[in-house]
């Protein structure tokens, strides 16, 4: 037994995730009644990370500002704008994707009792709100702006305060950030129950009816993956782009596939980042905002099944239209997290610039939480992955000015 333990303390994490998803695999299709209390072990590791991240990003963040020196480069206009560049780029390639490959969808009423926000306007106040919520509220809600703007405005009052209180400030981040580190530990167990109960739950065959649109949402996002975001990244860091994106997509993309939240995700994207080298200062609040407003996913969504509706109705559509689609999939999914139902419940929005009825945008939304086990998986991965993404660009811009060399092959 301790030869096995050791052995699997040599793995690495990403390796021991890929047992724990065979292994999870294996279960749910040989025994799934005798394996089901192996399901906990899935909700435990999600839970563990909802509870740990509104805490860790309440003191990197504070921290981060309280002890931040005037001067320090931190590359925060830079991760924003990739952030939003990327955003925009992603809704915009699924209307292009869309129109070369348009989807007709069988609509269905399965969204009741749900309500969608009736404007732009609507989803810019419950962001505001969110902004100026009560902290202990914010932090109990897992509301990632008000944590955000808390713990900036915290950080800012206490630049002048004594050292030792930046250091017991200091201190308290270092030891949630230590927490963080035996949560991650338990990935692989964790994995193992989330693909257990969402095979025994969902299944495979409930999918196979919308293969198509399934294939174009993930088809999108895959090329916003592999082609819009290197092209993105070399245009910073000037040098082959891929050893990053595939290091931030195994590392924090496949944590972000099975937890299905972005939030839930800091905890694994801060220690990557730690990893990569990057500076603190810049990550600990790059990382929590990309959670918020780094949406290309969600973008994603929007595009495709509003214009999914768009080709099951037979409206035309010109290109203004098309790139004003873009703009607002890109500007509602900036929003997506401070609405409940997140990036589905966007879509009704999008559809009234088609004028397409809210009762048949509901329904539209309905196929969505249909195909939601892997189209939401799939926008979180994306999601995630890119806030290192970002991040690590925006800085290595900066060490390539100053004559550093970047290797990601020999980051831990």
């Amino acid at each position: 037994m301790k030869n096995i333990m050791k052995k699997w303390s040599q793995l690495s994490l990403v390796k021991q995730i890929i047992v724990g998803l065979i292994i999870g695999i294996i279960l749910a299709v040989t025994v799934p009644e005798a394996a089901k209390p192996v399901a906990i072990l899935g909700s435990l590791f999600v839970g563990a990370l909802k509870a740990i991240a509104p805490v860790l990003v309440l003191f990197l963040v504070m921290s981060a500002i309280a002890q931040h020196k005037s001067g320090h480069q931190t590359n925060m206009k830079s991760i924003i704008f990739l952030y939003l560049l990327g955003t925009f780029l992603a809704g915009l390639i699924a209307v292009i994707v869309s129109f070369i490959f348009p989807v007709s969808i069988n609509l269905v009423d399965s969204a009741e009792g749900l309500t969608a926000p009736g404007g732009v306007v609507e989803v810019l106040k419950t962001l505001l709100l969110n902004v100026v919520d009560n902290p202990v509220s914010a932090i109990y809600n897992a509301n990632y702006i008000g944590i955000l703007a808390w713990a900036i405005l915290l950080g800012l009052a206490l630049r002048n305060a004594p050292d030792t209180t930046k250091t017991l400030i200091s201190n308290f981040s270092d030891a949630v950030s230590k927490i963080v580190t035996w949560v991650i530990k338990i990935a692989p167990l964790g994995i193992m129950g989330l693909v257990f109960e969402s095979i025994t739950t969902n299944g495979i065959e409930s999918l196979l009816s919308y293969g198509k649109l399934l294939a174009v949402l993930i088809g999108c996002m895959a090329l916003v993956a592999l082609v819009v975001n290197p092209i993105i990244v070399f245009a910073y860091i000037r040098q082959n782009p891929y050893p990053l994106v595939f290091k931030c997509l195994k590392e924090s993309g496949i944590t972000a596939f099975f937890t299905r939240s972005s939030a839930s995700n800091i905890p694994v994207n801060m220690r990557l980042c730690e990893n990569l080298g990057l500076n603190k200062d810049s990550y600990s609040v790059s990382i929590p905002l990309g959670a918020t407003i780094n949406m290309a996913g969600a973008a994603v969504t929007i595009s495709v099944l509003t214009l999914a509706a768009v080709h099951t109705l037979g409206i035309e559509v010109d290109l203004p239209t098309a790139i004003i689609l873009s703009l607002l999939s890109a500007i509602s999914a900036c929003g997506a997290s401070g609405v409940a139902g997140g990036s589905l419940l966007l879509i009704p929005l999008a559809c009234s610039l088609f004028g397409i009825p809210n009762d048949v945008a509901m329904q539209v939304v309905g196929v969505g939480f249909i195909i939601g086990v892997l189209q939401d998986s799939s926008e979180t991965a994306l999601n995630s992955s890119t806030d290192v993404l970002f991040t690590a660009a925006a800085e290595y811009k900066e060490w390539r000015k100053e004559g550093k060399k970047i290797e990601i092959h020999k980051t831990a």
